[in-house]
Parts: C-alpha cells; sequence; structure tokens
C-alpha cells in the first residue's frame, strides 16, 4: 500500500485531496490534522527528511496562505518523496514541526522571515535572511518590486529600495536567456 492510500485509510476526510503528476504525490489536507498527519508521516512512514517547507501567497483569495511540506525516506532506501499542502488564513499561525524535524528550524524562519507566516511553538522564530527590524516581508505578493519606503538610516535604503537593474533582476528583453542573467552583466 503507497503512503498516500496509507494517509488516506488513517486520516479519512482530514486528506482533502490528493494529486499524482509525474511521479510525485501531493496530498492537500485539513489544517487542523496537518501536524498529526505529519508526526504520522515521520513515525510511522519513516518519512526521516524534511526536505523543505515553503509557502504560497494566494493574495486576493482567503485563504490567502498555503502551506507546503517536501518529504523524503531516506532510511529505509525507498527514496519515496511526498508532498503535504494545507491553506492557512491571512492572520493564522502554523503549528512549527521544529518537533518533528530539526532541519524544521531555519526551514520555518525562512518562511517567516520572507513571508511573515509565524509559527506557534517555535523555539527561536526570529529573522534569517533580513535583519532585524526589517518592517517587510519581501516575498508576499503586495511587496511592490519598485522597493518600499524606509526610514533606517545606516541600515538599509533611505529612500525606495530600487530592484530594477539590480544583481537579482532579469533584463526584460528578447534575447537569450544568457543575456537576461544579471550576472552576465558584469562579464563585459
Amino acid at each position: 500500500m503507497s503512503s498516500a492510500n496509507t494517509l488516506a485509510s488513517q486520516f479519512g476526510s482530514a486528506i482533502i485531496e490528493q494529486i499524482d503528476f509525474r511521479d510525485e504525490t501531493t496530498l492537500i489536507v485539513d489544517q487542523e490534522s496537518a501536524k498529526e498527519i505529519l508526526r504520522f508521516c515521520r513515525d510511522e512512514l519513516k518519512f526521516d527528511y524534511l526536505v523543505d517547507i515553503s509557502s504560497l501567497d494566494n493574495l486576493g483569495t482567503e485563504p490567502r496562505w498555503e502551506m507546503v511540506y517536501e518529504l523524503c525516506q531516506l532510511g529505509n532506501g525507498t527514496n519515496e518523496h511526498l508532498r503535504i499542502k494545507y491553506a492557512l488564513g491571512e492572520n493564522e499561525k502554523a503549528d512549527s514541526v521544529c518537533d518533528l524535524w530539526a532541519t524544521a528550524n531555519w526551514h520555518e524562519r525562512e518562511v517567516y522571515d520572507m513571508m511573515g507566516i509565524e509559527f506557534t511553538g517555535h523555539p527561536d522564530l526570529r529573522r534569517i535572511l533580513m535583519w532585524e527590524g526589517f518592517p517587510f516581508f519581501p516575498l508576499r505578493k503586495d511587496f511592490p518590486l519598485a522597493g518600499r519606503e524606509s526610514e533606517m538610516p545606516d541600515v538599509a535604503f533611505t529612500d525606495r529600495a530600487p530592484l530594477e537593474g539590480g544583481p537579482f533582476v532579469t533584463s526584460p528583453t528578447s534575447a537569450s536567456t544568457v543575456h537576461r542573467e544579471p550576472r552576465s552583466r558584469d562579464m563585459k
């Protein structure tokens, strides 16, 4: 029996949908049961490796956020992958899974830092990429590409932080990827 079938028989209606695409299985689960399902994946199904935690911003819809957990079985030699997703409302907090996988610590900090999603039970929820005191969450869809006003002299831009032409921004052109790649501008 596949892991997805085992979870469906164990958790019934808490498994909202199963999506199989290109040999990858994604389970959309109920938010209230997500932590219990993830614990079952670790303890009973032996998903011993949390590959990543990410989030999606569905700005303009409710629930706004979607949490995504990429799991893998390494210890038993099967290398089976499983993706668990659940929806999270705008002002809701996700349950931390740091108690299940130690690697969740930095993954959850990154989601918090870039999207502003907080995790209940996280042992040290603070920024990991941006500096403490940075007032924005740069991967949210409502973060403007032109930058935002900042009054943090000595730490950040005092005017709008320009992104156009920056080191991580591709140039709009019909040229090949090699010419759009930001680092190629420095190689001339």
